[in-house]
């Protein structure tokens, strides 16, 4: 349990202007842009920060730094991001799923089997969809600097193997912080329990929860394998990472700065994407030698299962914009067939 977090130093202490005044801090130049997250360090998004910070020093000559807080130190992905509205923080990384609180259209990617494979994926993220996602966060006062590669989220168990969507029925699952993927559990029959992440672990273990859903490097990072003793990768949904600077800071820096933290982040999701898929091959080869069962199941089957949520969308914002997914879908695979 943490003695405090960063929102009880502000509120309790009274310490604001001490020791987080603002994200981006000015001293005869000098520019520290204060980066948070909840992954561990052994993680790839915590690399491709690191990555990041090394070559905005580069572009910006030692003019610019960034400073990592790694681990949930300053709090859940809601903290970050509510940090990041009142410019306290700079930076942060967030799964795009609890982010629908705040804009709406984040909910398409929390909806299950809306996308086909990797591919489809990064050609909405690099078009003009995934750009547009990305402006619409000004309105909540954050900008969209662009995404990380996460992978595609599957379910583990503590108890019970999933072969298919029925096996679903009774346990209880962790969720992120988002309606859309509450909705998708409860489709398939299962019940769903928003936790934090931080939190999950403990949750696992004292039976709160039969399970989560995840991509591999952070089921195996998580160490949630040392509980969770079935891993049936369905690949329900591909939720990228956002990397998010706060509005007012971003406001705060001229254009040639902002230019550099712009390049620097491009630059970080190249290198990332290259981390990707070697890290997530490893984290399923180390489960499985830890006694992980890693299921194949039907992929169909489950897609099938939650047509009834797709269809509960029809005529919304959401259904839409799954819409004109559908489409890219299409010319993405007319393409792959030239």
């Amino acid at each position: 349990m943490k003695l405090f977090t960063l929102r009880g130093v502000l509120l309790c202490c009274g310490l604001m202007t001490l020791l987080f005044t603002t994200g981006c801090q000015r001293q005869q130049e000098q520019i520290t842009l204060r980066m948070a997250h909840t992954l561990d360090q052994e993680h790839v998004v915590h690399k491709a920060m690191v990555y990041m910070a090394e070559r905005l020093e580069h572009y910006s000559a030692g003019q610019m730094h960034i400073q990592i807080y790694s681990g949930g130190q300053l709090g859940s992905e809601r903290e970050l991001i509510e940090l990041l509205q009142i410019g306290s923080l700079a930076l942060t990384k967030v799964s795009a799923s609890p982010l629908e609180g705040f804009v709406p259209k984040m909910q398409v990617f929390s909806v299950p089997y809306v996308f086909r494979d990797s591919a489809h994926l990064w050609a909405v993220l690099n078009g003009s969809i995934g750009q547009d996602l990305l402006n619409s966060m000004q309105k909540a006062r954050l900008h969209g600097l662009g995404y990380y590669d996460a992978g595609s989220r599957s379910f583990y168990t503590t108890n019970k193997a999933v072969h298919q969507p029925a096996d679903l029925k009774g346990l209880k699952f962790r969720v992120p912080n988002s309606q859309t993927a509450v909705q998708m559990v409860q489709t398939l029959g299962g019940a769903a329990t928003p936790v934090d992440w931080g939190e999950l672990y403990t949750a696992l273990q004292q039976g709160v929860v039969d399970g989560a859903e995840n991509n591999p490097p952070s089921f195996y990072l998580s160490r949630h394998y040392e509980l969770s003793k079935y891993y049936s990768l369905d690949e329900h949904t591909s939720v990228p990472d956002v990397i998010l600077m706060s509005l007012p800071v971003w406001e705060s820096l001229n254009a040639q700065q902002q230019g550099w933290v712009q390049q620097a982040m491009n630059d970080s999701v190249r290198y990332q994407r290259e981390l990707w898929q070697e890290a997530s091959d490893d984290a399923l080869a180390k489960v499985k030698a830890a006694g992980v069962e890693v299921i194949y199941p039907d992929k169909a089957a489950f897609a099938a299962a939650v047509k009834p949520l797709h269809q509960s969308l029809k005529g919304t914002e959401v259904g839409d914009l799954m819409a004109e997914i559908a489409l890219i879908q299409a010319e993405t695979a007319g393409a792959s067939n030239d």
